[in-house]
């Protein structure tokens, strides 16, 4: 155990877990849990990363109010960072994004403006640059932000590289929402393991990298229009209506091995599994990662290491079909257990 000077200090290393059960018999599958960050996500890595690289280069002046359009998580880790640090924040997001990532900003101090559902991310992220450049506020620009794959690669990408030192790490399964974590971490594995084989998820009613169509964008990177390839999903954070630049980064890097495409279905059952037979609690892209990565398992060789992010904690998809199917009142098995016995009975 370690005594902390603040909250951001415990931002990263995050444990690496091995599947028992889940797993297919021969193949070592491990999941990185980024909900082990204070606030729940990938993205308070992120957060951390932007808001301290603008104070070194002086973008970001005391007492500032940051902005950002989000899908939630972003918004909710730049919360606690600029509640820590004391800047004003301001989010911009989809009214389609679950009330709880709302009223967790809201709970940390954040304003939070809501942009029409029909205008999806790209309107959220013209908001926030409109917003921003009326009232001189600081835009971290999670999607173009170098300083999002930068921290990654400090921090994430050194702490796998850490975690399997003397053994192979033979496949890196991830999703996209920026991208930061894809490029930051996919550089220094191909530098320093490049045996490792980098596999990619997206959504399968959102095939952006799959179609092969080239994002268009304006000169500072961002997105000029949304891609054609959208199609709403279930996975909050994961793929916006538009390919992030610092994913298209990665794309021209060449380290991508291998794009797989999840059915939303798939990811939900997912992340029921995860937590009803591993006991690990995690959200929709989690459980979207973690099915690709099954794939991937079934066809690795005997004997392979096999590591997936599982990027969020599933607290923040109570009000999605992640827990459609999860009743509020007793069961009906349930009230058999409870009658079973005299005491404490409701009245019918």
């Amino acid at each position: 155990m370690s005594r902390f000077q603040n909250i951001l200090e415990t931002v990263g290393n995050t444990p690496v877990v091995k599947i028992n059960k889940l797993a297919p018999s021969g193949v070592n599958l491990f999941v990185k849990i980024e909900a082990f960050n204070p606030l729940g996500s990938v993205k308070d890595r992120l957060a951390l990363g932007v808001i301290e690289a603008a104070e070194r280069s002086g973008e970001l002046k005391p007492g500032q109010t940051v902005i950002e359009a989000t899908s939630g998580n972003t918004g909710i880790g730049l919360a606690m960072v600029c509640a820590q640090k004391g800047y004003p924040l301001v989010v911009t997001m989809a009214e389609t994004f679950s009330v709880e990532r709302r009223r967790l900003m809201r709970f940390l101090g954040a304003k939070v403006v809501l942009t029409p559902a029909a205008g999806r991310a790209v309107a959220m992220v013209d908001k926030a640059v409109e917003l921003a450049e009326k009232h001189g506020w600081f835009l971290t620009r999670q999607f173009e932000n170098e300083a999002n794959a930068d921290f990654h690669s400090r921090t994430t990408a050194r702490e796998i590289v850490d975690d399997f030192k003397g053994e192979k790490l033979d496949y890196w399964v991830t999703g996209y929402g920026t991208g930061g974590t894809l490029k930051g971490v996919s550089r220094v594995l191909a530098k320093e393991m490049p045996d490792t084989k980098i596999v990619v998820c997206e959504p399968e009613d959102a095939q952006l990298l799959g179609s092969g169509v080239e994002q268009a964008r304006n000169p500072d990177g961002s997105p000029a229009a949304a891609h054609p390839a959208f199609k709403p999903h279930p996975m909050q954070g994961w793929t916006p209506d538009f390919i992030p630049k610092l994913t298209g980064d990665a794309v021209q890097m060449n380290v991508i091995d291998r794009l797989l495409h999840i059915p939303g279905p798939e990811a939900i059952r997912c992340s029921l599994e995860l937590a009803q037979k591993e006991g690990i609690f995690v959200g929709i892209t989690s459980g979207a990662t973690f099915a690709g990565a099954l794939r991937v398992c079934a066809e690795a060789p005997a004997g392979a290491n096999v590591l997936c992010m599982l990027p969020d904690t599933g607290e923040r998809y109570l009000s999605t079909p992640l827990f459609a199917d999860v009743p509020a009142d007793m069961t009906e098995e349930e009230l058999k257990i409870s009658r079973s016995t005299p005491t404490a009975q409701f009245e019918s």
